[in-house]
């Protein structure tokens, strides 16, 4: 007996992919697809018509050549007879210890301001807000400038530090003096500060387009390693507090773990710290941080700050007041009612458009253009394309190289916010 709900079973037209709704859908996105793939067939073939009417070929043959250009702030060996791409190599770096610092500088403060501004002080939550409205309502590049000339401007001269005889029979300190115990020199040249040298060790290993300094990483893998034993040690607590009631305690474990092997490995490779000093008209010694990277990492910090501040307030006031209601009757302080219930439950709120802000702190790393910061946009997209005249080939690098440093981070943050989330049971 044949029932009213039974589909009949006709066979396959090709009228079907248009009238029946289980192969429309495939159908549209066909059609789509094979649009897309004309358009952009089309948009590449006429680029290659207008580079060959131009008398230009598309290569990328270019990043080979000579640069013949410096650059300040370099993370890897380069001179000005190194080649374009090594200069892309400098270029890119510069970024990403851009990006590295000022995302991290950004959360710590953009989470203390978030919380501060729920405080029950007026005077403490108006001055937070006062902070976030007025730093998030000016363009990020007047921030960055005003850092460059507050730094270039007020800081003082190399030869402000200098004690004549003169000063030193009469006793007379000089107008600028060094800090962290005589270890920094922050002058209107830039900010010299302590360089690490290590006597014993690996040492570098030279790859051709890039030389990576195996000390550096030895001490990133003893540093990693002795982060995931913590790791370890904690979660092996916590199972024993869950199923006994009972937390061994691991504050000694977790400190010799974390600080030990890491100081063994400085010691081993015999670490010394080399300190700037005042020779000549100039500091010799030491690292010298350009004021554009200071500025850079200030202006950013500070901006994006600002907004991750109200993404943590937010996160914070979309948990129920009956959890810290609950904690209170426990006993707890709001201190820890705030560090081990409020926020880790914020976070699965707070995450999501947190990383929006490291994406876009990312990519304003290219401002540092308007204060010579030669980042990757002041490479590749600067001075690397105006010289070789390579716009489009340097633009789609450039694009290339923006995309894949936020898909990566995007893909962290997106693995990061799965680990968060509540689990069903």
């Amino acid at each position: 007996m044949a029932m009213a709900t039974d589909v009949p079973r006709d066979g396959f037209r090709l009228s079907m992919l248009v009238y029946d709704t289980r192969y429309r859908s495939y159908t549209i996105q066909v059609v789509v697809l094979v649009l897309f793939g004309l358009a952009v067939a089309w948009l590449l073939n006429n680029t290659v018509q207008n580079l060959e009417a131009r008398g230009k070929q598309f290569n990328f043959t270019f990043l080979w050549q000579r640069a013949g250009y410096d650059i300040g702030q370099q993370l890897i060996p380069y001179s000005n007879d190194s080649t374009h791409f090594r200069a892309l190599l400098v270029g890119l770096l510069n970024t990403l210890v851009v990006a590295f610092f000022g995302c991290i500088f950004a959360t710590i403060l953009g989470v203390l301001v978030g919380i501060l501004r729920l405080s029950h002080n007026w005077l403490v939550s108006r001055l937070m807000t006062v902070y976030v409205e007025m730093f998030r309502n000016v363009p990020l590049l007047l921030w960055i400038l005003l850092s460059y000339v507050l730094l270039s401007e007020v800081a003082p001269q190399p030869k402000d530090f200098r004690i004549t005889d003169e000063m030193a029979a009469a006793g007379e300190a000089p107008a600028a003096s060094m800090i962290l115990w005589d270890s920094v020199a922050i002058t209107n040249r830039g900010s010299n500060i302590p360089a690490p040298l290590f006597e014993r060790g690996p040492g570098t290993l030279d790859l051709g387009f890039m030389t990576l300094n195996l000390n550096f990483w030895a001490l990133v893998v003893v540093i990693a390693a002795s982060v995931w034993v913590n790791r370890r040690i904690l979660g092996s607590a916590r199972a024993t507090q869950e199923s006994t009631g009972f937390r061994p305690v691991t504050w000694w474990k977790s400190l010799l773990v974390l600080f030990a092997p890491t100081l063994v490995m400085l010691l081993a490779m015999g670490f010394q710290l080399e300190m700037p000093e005042l020779k000549g008209f100039n500091f010799s010694g030491g690292i010298l941080v350009a004021h554009s990277f200071t500025a850079l990492v200030i202006a950013l910090t500070l901006y994006t700050a600002a907004f991750i501040a109200e993404i943590v307030r937010a996160g914070i006031q979309a948990i129920s007041k009956g959890q810290s209601e609950a904690a209170f009757a426990l006993g707890l302080r709001p201190g820890r009612t705030m560090k081990l219930i409020i926020l880790p439950q914020a976070l699965r709120v707070i995450i999501p458009p947190l990383i929006s802000q490291y994406l876009n702190l990312t990519k304003n790393t290219s401002l540092g253009i308007a204060v010579s910061y030669l980042d990757l946009r002041g490479t590749l997209g600067g001075i690397t394309l105006n010289q070789t005249g390579r716009e489009l080939e340097s633009m789609l690098l450039m694009m290339l190289i923006y995309l894949t440093i936020s898909l990566i981070i995007s893909s962290v943050m997106n693995f990061y916010n799965t680990t968060v989330q509540l689990k069903a049971r």
